[in-house]
């Protein structure tokens, strides 16, 4: 297993390959869909944004409340591909990678490979299981988004896979590949012939 820290730079991304197994420690920033949609409109009027995009790591969560005696609450991923229209921005701004679950449109993965980053998948249900890793949490932005607010977050050791790397090799597709062939030969449907 390989472990990285944020910021991530190019040489360390360069390592990496669709599949591999990886902890994350350093700061990482949750933003869903609205957060997404406000930082987008932020960098379009010429704004600051609540952090530096340079070199980090946005995790596509909304934490839910904070329990007693835990730093956050679940923190599970959301579906990737909702933030699609956003991310060749905030790619093209400095942002590194992405954590969250799904495929990524052919837009995105070629952001990816144009400026070097990396698109990390994590277990969609395991939300609590997750938050164990998170060791500080707190809201630096949008709090009137309540779950949806960005939270700057300090993981330690956070389990993820890279699901597409710097080369634009992508673990989803992989599969699909992998599985098409002997579906069809036991003559179930595959992709695109529903």
């Amino acid at each position: 297993m390989l472990r990285v820290t944020t910021p991530l730079h190019d040489d360390v991304i360069g390592k990496l390959r669709a599949g591999d197994e990886v902890t994350i420690g350093g700061l990482v920033y949750t933003a869903r869909d609205q957060a997404h949609r406000k930082l987008v409109e932020a960098l379009k009027r010429g704004e600051e944004l609540p952090f530096n995009l340079e070199g980090q790591v946005i995790y596509y969560a909304g934490p839910a409340p904070v329990k007693p005696g835990r730093v956050i609450g679940s923190a599970g991923p959301t579906t990737s591909s909702r933030m699609d229209a956003f991310t060749p921005l905030l790619l093209a701004r400095g942002l590194k990678g992405m954590i969250g679950k799904g495929r990524r449109s052919e837009e995105v993965k070629e952001a990816i490979k144009k400026h070097k980053a990396v698109y990390f998948a994590t277990v969609g249900g395991a939300g609590a299981f997750l938050s164990k890793f998170v060791k500080r949490s707190k809201v630096i932005a949008y709090e009137d988004l309540g779950p949806e607010a960005v939270f700057e977050l300090e993981v330690e050791d956070f389990p993820v896979a890279v699901a597409i790397d710097a080369l634009g090799n992508d673990i989803y597709e992989e599969t699909i590949r992998k599985w098409e062939r002997p579906a069809k030969d036991k003559g179930r449907r595959t992709r695109g012939e529903e």
